[in-house]
C-alpha cells in the first residue's frame, strides 16, 4: 500500500501592516541621531563666546604653565557641554519620535485606514504630552498642553497630507511595474507554448 501523503497544514500569515505606515523602530533611530547632532552642534557654537574669555584669560598672563591650565580646562569643559548636549538632543528628539510614530502605528491599526487625520492626531497628543512633561507650575503646564496640541495638530496637518501624496505616487510606480511585469510573464509564457506546439509537430 502506498503511504497517504497528509496534506500540508497553511501557514498562519501573521496580520499585513496597512501601506504607508512608517516604521517605528528606524524612524526612532534616525530622530536620535539627528537629536545628537543638534545638540552637540548647538553646544559647539555656544562654546565660542566661552573660548573667546578664555583668549583673553591667556592674554593676560604670561605663564606658560597658567596659559596651558587655561586651556585645558576650556576644552575639557567644552567636550563636557558638547557631549551632554548631544546626549540630551539625542534623548529629548529619539523619545518626541518613538511617541510620534507609536501613536501614528496605534491610531492607523485602531482605525484600520492611514490617513491625514492620524498624522494630526499623533502629533497633537505627542506635542501635549511633552509639554506636559516640561518643567513649571501647573497653569504653566495646562498652558503648554493647549498650546502643543494646537500647533502640533498645525503643522502635522500639511505633513500628513504630503506624507499621503508620496504614499499615492510610490503606489503609482508599483503598479505600474506589476503590470509591466506582468506583460513581459505573458510574452514569455506565449512563446513557451509557441515552442511547445512545435514540438508537439
Amino acid at each position: 500500500m502506498e503511504p497517504v501523503e497528509k496534506p500540508e497544514e497553511p501557514v498562519p500569515m501573521s496580520p499585513s501592516r496597512l501601506p504607508g505606515m512608517p516604521n517605528w523602530g528606524t524612524a526612532t533611530v534616525v530622530g536620535i541621531f539627528a537629536g545628537l547632532l543638534y545638540g552637540g552642534s548647538k553646544e559647539a557654537s555656544a562654546s565660542v563666546s566661552k573660548d573667546a574669555e578664555v583668549m583673553l584669560k591667556m592674554g593676560s598672563t604670561q605663564d606658560k604653565r597658567e596659559q596651558h591650565r587655561l586651556m585645558r580646562d576650556a576644552m575639557e569643559k567644552r567636550f563636557i557641554r558638547v557631549t551632554r548636549g548631544s546626549i540630551i538632543g539625542g534623548l529629548r528628539l529619539g523619545g518626541f519620535t518613538a511617541s510620534f510614530f507609536s501613536l501614528q502605528n496605534f491610531l492607523a491599526e485602531t482605525r484600520g485606514v492611514h490617513d491625514v487625520f492620524n498624522v494630526v492626531g499623533a502629533g497633537s497628543a505627542t506635542a501635549a504630552l511633552f509639554g506636559l512633561i516640561m518643567p513649571g507650575s501647573l497653569a504653566w503646564r495646562a498652558r503648554n498642553v493647549v498650546l502643543g496640541s494646537v500647533l502640533g495638530a498645525t503643522v502635522c496637518f500639511p505633513l500628513g497630507w504630503v506624507q499621503l501624496k508620496l504614499m499615492e505616487k510610490a503606489n503609482e510606480g508599483n503598479k505600474e511595474d506589476t503590470s509591466h511585469h506582468g506583460e513581459v510573464t505573458s510574452g514569455v509564457g506565449a512563446a513557451i507554448e509557441r515552442l511547445e506546439q512545435q514540438l508537439r509537430k
